[in-house]
């Protein structure tokens, strides 16, 4: 979402690094750029001002003028800047009452339902027992789509049917979650297309009788100014106590993420980066800061990693690999195993340097090429992967047909699978003379 706001300000400051010295007109200078590229952004504008003003005034001081390095000083200020618009780590609290109840509110189409799964997902790997309420009464099939979500997770789901008073559902499932002995309920209220007295009403009425230890507003980020003003709204009605934002996969130009925490003073505590039940992360502004400046966020990645891939798998894979012993088979795993990280391109953003060197890239095609190899090595049998020097003529016209491929593409598979088995042959050869050997010919 970030990727235009993060290409307009990367190149700024690559003007700026270029330069050994800095003076007030170079400063000014990439300040109007910066704010052209913020309001492209769709910044509120109030943000905006108030935060190019705390650049400069620092950006212009003693501190960036004599530096060795004025324009790595820029970078490292706007970051800070970022950091502090962006707000403090907001965390949910809920405290030490049980069952701890938690209000999603927020307007139709904003992905509520969803995210209430997701966030019961989330709360059930930190080892609580969520219990999710169907408590919007009146879009259609909004019930139905609770309780499927409760069938796919494992995880019950209390409703009253589509008649049913919201007030008396929510109350009546915060009771069921005592007898069942749940610690958490998450309430799925209604929304609407627009504000009005009505839902404020009935919002206002479920929170005065379940009193939520979290009310928590979910807003799509692709709304844009809209949402910064939803928040306000909401705010003002029934003291949201923090914010999601979803939709963030999205390419909207997410200015709203940037502007919704200094208008409203409510944290951001969750981002919903995607379709899947499991695309919900806790927000840290630090690292969404240096997303947005290209610095990566290999916190993020390593978090992502520890929780999608199985840890010993691929230790015996690396064992496997510097052993000689990897074959097409070990492969696919580990491909398997990278793919439950998300989209190439999202990954490598969250790579420092990988994102300016890809910014002109597009890495929808390793993904692509990712689902051909996995076809490829799929169609092959299992003697074949352990051992593809049997892979002739006959057998790679059947894997190239049962994988929608050519044989050309089969072949260059296999090449540059003999390719990596002779690049650690030689790293393991003699006492590291393999190595030198091979850094000698690159």
């Amino acid at each position: 979402m970030f990727e235009s706001l993060g290409n307009r300000l990367q190149s700024v400051f690559d003007t700026l690094q270029r330069r050994g010295k800095l003076t007030e007109a170079d400063v000014d200078k990439a300040m109007r750029e910066v704010r052209l590229a913020l309001l492209e952004a769709d910044v509120n504008f109030k943000v905006v001002k108030n935060f190019v003003k705390r650049v400069r005034e620092r950006a212009v001081g003693h501190e960036v003028m004599r530096s060795l390095s004025p324009g790595q000083q820029v970078v490292k200020i706007v970051h800070g800047e970022l950091i502090n618009t962006l707000g403090e780590p907001g965390r949910l609290d809920l405290g030490l009452q049980s069952p701890a109840v938690v209000m999603l509110v927020g307007l139709q189409g904003a992905g509520k339902t969803t995210m209430a799964g997701k966030l019961a997902l989330h709360l059930r790997k930190q080892g609580r027992r969520p219990l999710l309420v169907a408590a919007d009464v009146y879009r259609p099939a909004a019930i139905d789509q609770l309780q499927t979500l409760g069938r796919q997770l494992d995880i019950p789901v209390y409703d009253e049917g589509p008649d049913a008073d919201p007030v008396k559902v929510c109350a009546n499932g915060v009771k069921q979650a005592v007898k069942a002995g749940m610690t958490t309920v998450i309430l799925d209220t209604a929304g609407r297309l627009n504000i009005d007295e009505m839902m404020m009403g009935e919002i206002s009425a479920i929170k005065a009788k379940v009193k939520p230890i979290e009310t928590l507003l979910v807003a799509d980020a692709m709304t844009g100014q809209e949402a910064v003003r939803v928040a306000t709204d909401f705010n003002n009605a029934v003291d949201i106590t923090g914010l999601i934002m979803t939709k963030v996969d999205g390419d909207a130009r997410g200015g709203a993420s940037i502007s919704m925490r200094e208008v409203t003073g409510v944290p951001i505590k969750f981002l919903g980066t995607g379709e899947k039940l499991k695309d919900i992360e806790i927000f840290h502004p630090d690292r969404l800061a240096s997303r947005i400046l290209g610095m990566g966020d290999m916190l993020t990645l390593i978090e992502k990693a520890q929780t999608e891939m199985d840890q010993a798998a691929a230790q015996e894979a690396g064992e496997r690999l510097l052993k000689g012993q990897f074959t097409l088979e070990d492969f696919l795993k580990q491909m398997q195993q990278i793919k439950k990280l998300g989209p190439i391109g999202q990954l490598m953003e969250m790579i420092p340097g990988m994102g300016k060197m890809t910014r002109d890239i597009d890495l929808s095609d390793a993904d692509k090429d990712m689902k051909r190899i996995e076809a490829i090595i799929q169609s092959m049998t299992p003697k074949e992967r352990r051992n593809p020097k049997i892979l002739k003529a006959s057998r790679k016209r059947r894997v190239a047909a049962g994988s929608g491929t050519t044989v050309q593409e089969v072949n260059a598979l296999l090449k540059q699978f003999r390719e990596v088995q002779k690049m650690m042959k030689q790293l393991r050869g003699g006492r590291g003379r393999g190595l030198g050997s091979l850094l000698g010919r690159m």
